[in-house]
């Protein structure tokens, strides 16, 4: 089907083209222009848009668990086709399903079931891959990562499950100080997969060295990481003063806040920071008591606990972290679509095809009006 999308503002790789139009054919944006068409033929669909519209590329999210009601490491089918279907209705076109540490059978089924997905992946979201947060990470700093299942960084262990989910694991949060000599991290860096630091209690000098050794993202800055401190700048310092690491933010203004989330923008800008939602499958749904891992998740009015307070994920939308970016000093339409889009693309790959609206590239759209609430959401070409 051809389609026309008439009017608003669209948010392209280099400029905002207001009140102009874009052409959508079958799977792929065949052109944008300003104004309308000149030639406009066999389109079969046009849709006209409010003058204070904005179309986004899709969102892209790095860092999600679930939403209503299931969760990566259910390991069956109907998990991630939920999740799929789910996150349109955000404005996400494409995620990383990820996982938690658990035991390694357990870990195992999770990377199975999501490469068996990925080879009828076609409703929704596109799962573009696998984020496996932890286990090689550092008790000190487990936040909601079950302690028992947390082990030393292990190469082989990770050939098993690279092995397992077919090439699909992209993103790996580790502690580097539990990687002997880096080499997990070199080894990482070696086969295109990206190496983050998170749930660390890494020093400054252990943040560089590992840096050095092919670290590239920083998983949700500020949570569960050692935090900058005017004698040891610790894992946010290195982040910040470092010219080339990428730092997922989770801006739900309860992880952190927004102050904070205004010092990362101002050091790392919109080139370097990645909005994520790290969402649980408590998503979408009502107050009440959800598994993460094995644990008792307790979600109450937005903000989702384990018994003792200890932040377990969100219940956070992309649309609604972007909206919360979009309220900071200085943040333009075009910096959102880098923080929401272009820099994740970038990092996975993927930019050929997605994470910017261009002639040739995968349709993942989104529709908001002003006030960043969703109007349609387009994957794949495929209208939800």
């Amino acid at each position: 089907m051809k389609r026309l999308l008439l009017g608003g503002n669209i948010v392209t790789e280099t400029e905002v083209v207001r009140e102009g139009y874009l052409i959508i054919n079958r799977e792929k944006i065949e052109e944008i222009g300003y104004g309308q068409p000149s030639n406009p033929s066999n389109i079969e669909e046009a849709v006209e848009l409010d003058k204070g519209d904005y179309i986004f590329p899709g969102f892209i999210d790095i860092h999600i668990h679930g939403a209503s009601g299931a969760d990566t490491m259910d390991a069956t089918p109907k998990a991630l086709e939920t999740m799929a279907e789910t996150l349109p209705k955000e404005g996400t076109t494409s995620f990383l399903a990820t996982t938690i540490t658990d035991e390694e059978d357990r870990i195992s089924e999770a990377l199975k079931n999501a490469s068996e997905f990925k080879k009828t992946d076609s409703i929704g979201a596109e799962m573009l891959g696998v984020h496996l947060e932890g286990p090689f990470i550092n008790k000190k700093h487990a936040g909601a990562q079950p302690l028992s299942c947390i082990g030393p960084a292990s190469v082989d262990q990770f050939k098993k499950w690279q092995e397992t989910a077919e090439g699909l694991i992209r993103v790996v949060t580790l502690a580097p100080e539990e990687d002997q000599d880096h080499q997990l991290i070199q080894y990482l860096n070696d086969t295109g997969v990206i190496p983050s630091i998170g749930h660390s209690h890494a020093t400054y000098e252990e943040v560089n060295l590992a840096e050095e050794n092919g670290l590239k993202h920083a998983t949700h800055l500020y949570n569960a990481m050692r935090p900058m401190h005017h004698r040891e700048p610790g894992v946010v310092g290195a982040v910040f003063l470092s010219e080339d690491l990428m730092a997922e933010i989770i801006f739900d203004g309860i992880h952190v806040a927004q102050e904070m989330v205004e010092l990362a923008y101002k050091n790392l800008g919109s080139d370097r920071l990645i909005l994520i939602t790290d969402s649980m499958r408590g998503k979408c749904l009502q107050n009440g008591t959800y598994d993460l891992g094995g644990q008792d998740v307790h979600l109450k009015d937005g903000e989702a606990r384990l018994e003792d307070g200890t932040l377990a994920g969100s219940v956070l939308k992309m649309n609604e972290v972007v909206k919360n970016m979009s309220q900071l000093k200085g943040v333009s339409p075009l910096d959102l679509m880098k923080m929401a889009s272009w820099n994740a693309a970038k990092s996975l790959g993927v930019d050929d095809r997605k994470g910017s609206i261009a002639a040739g590239k995968d349709a993942d759209l989104v529709i908001m009006d002003e006030d960043f609430n969703i109007k349609q959401t387009y994957c794949r070409g495929t209208a939800y």
